[in-house]
């Protein structure tokens, strides 16, 4: 941990220094002040190796400062730092609430700042439940001295807290009072902005529930919100959640663009979440047998031999190939890399089973009749599995035939147009025949 942190550069933007009346302080505070300042850097010289001799140190600092200077609240605030440090919740609670009842002695600006740093310090802990406490003793305090931002903003820490704990109870009725509170919202652009980061929230609650039932409107709803200007992390987990939620409906195009959007909004905010978007974007781009590939485009492109990205990249180059052999031998060789996402190992099945199917198409194009054992050997995969993708691909329309369950052999039969084909020539010469005997009729 760095010796310095924000405590030590506790100066607003707006504060002046009258260097000529500096000095013009009383002597007995000047030496109370910098007997505070030894102290408070003294204990902080103890935090690393002696924590809890660290925290007497900084009560010293406390009760020595009779004034409730700013350095009560340094030290009260190094107190809560070093509790959360050693997991002594119960020291950390007791302290956080001596802090709160000092934010009238610093400006409001340093104040919020503060707790907001405390706040994701404690988040590290492996307690829900002390998070809830302190979280709810944050915001009790906030509504009593009626710092309405500030009560905001940790609500939604705590909405994204409880999404990262699958509390999903308790994300609801906090979700509901975010909501309470955008409606009270009289500024059109303010309101808009708080919206859709409510949204965000709740549209990955719903997509970690895989609810499809809430989660459609509640997209449409997203991309619907007037007059907000949202950052585009949000805008970008707004978009990874509707390619998601396409995914699970099987709209493959829907999804690629969604994803697309999402990795544009990702990249523009500097998120690595954008890396992981690109690889979702690759899935509904085979999915959905595009013949483009999705790294052609200008934004993409920087991306395509990045060390995470790369094993996709030739992937999708062996899968547009339809070369069935190096797709397998890139799936065996990076399957770690490729499927130790969840939501990529979800659908790499349904991958498979295209690449499969367009090789299939390719191998019976000769032949009017193909034995199941002979594609299997070519593919690699067992005749039930043949079967399985011949029969998808009857339903489908894709091949026109029957499968020969007995003898495990698919019978392909002529398309319409073939059957079609031979009558329409014995018209066309009958016709020609008819006209020749007229014209013989003619000439004789």
């Amino acid at each position: 941990m760095s010796d310095f942190d924000d405590d030590d550069f506790m100066v607003e933007d707006d504060e002046v220094f009258d260097f000529d009346s500096e000095y013009d302080d009383e002597n007995e505070e000047e030496e109370q002040n910098v007997d505070l300042e030894n102290k408070y850097y003294n204990a902080k010289a103890l935090k690393e190796d002696s924590p809890e001799d660290a925290i007497k140190e900084f009560q010293n600092v406390i009760e020595s400062d009779t004034e409730q200077s700013e350095w009560s609240f340094k030290a009260s605030k190094q107190t809560v730092k070093v509790s959360l440090k050693i997991k002594d919740y119960e020291g950390a609670i007791k302290y956080y609430k001596h802090l709160l009842n000092l934010l009238n002695i610093v400006s409001k600006s340093y104040g919020e700042k503060s707790i907001n740093n405390i706040l994701d310090y404690a988040s590290n802990s492996d307690s829900i439940e002390f998070l809830e406490q302190f979280y709810e003793i944050t915001l009790n305090k906030l509504k009593e001295v009626k710092n309405d931002r500030l009560w905001l903003k940790t609500n939604l820490k705590l909405a994204k807290l409880l999404l990262d704990n699958r509390e999903y109870d308790k994300l609801t009725k906090v979700l509901d009072q975010l909501h309470e509170v955008c409606e009270q919202e009289n500024n059109s652009e303010v309101q808009g902005t708080l919206l859709i980061e409510v949204f965000a929230i709740e549209i990955q609650m719903y997509t970690e529930m895989k609810n499809t039932k809430k989660l459609k409107p509640l997209y449409k709803q997203c991309l619907n919100v007037k007059y907000a200007i949202p950052h585009p992390r949000i805008m970008g987990v707004i978009r990874e959640c509707g390619g998601k939620m396409h995914m699970i409906e099987g709209k493959w195009q829907d999804a690629q663009t969604d994803f697309f959007e999402a990795f544009k909004n990702f990249d523009e905010a500097g998120s690595p979440q954008r890396i992981q978007c690109l690889k979702y974007l690759v899935i509904a781009n085979m999915l959905s047998e595009s013949e483009i590939n999705p790294f052609d485009s200008q934004e993409t492109k920087p991306y395509k031999n990045d060390h995470q990205i790369v094993a996709l990249t030739n992937l999708i180059n062996a899968y547009q190939r339809v070369d069935i052999d190096e797709f397998e031998s890139i799936l065996k060789k990076n399957k770690s890399t490729i499927m130790n996402d969840p939501f990529i190992r979800t659908y790499m099945d349904d991958v498979i089973k295209n690449i499969r199917s367009q090789v299939l198409i390719r191998l019976i194009k000769p032949y009017t009749r193909i034995k199941l054992s002979f594609a299997s050997k070519k593919l690699n995969i067992t005749p039930q599995e043949v079967e399985d993708l011949l029969v998808n691909l009857i339903l489908d329309k894709k091949i026109n035939g029957y499968i020969d369950q007995i003898n495990q052999i698919l019978e392909l039969e002529q398309d319409n147009q073939s059957l079609n084909y031979y009558p329409d020539i014995g018209k066309w010469c009958n016709n020609v025949e008819k006209l020749i005997n007229s014209f013989d009729r003619k000439i004789y």
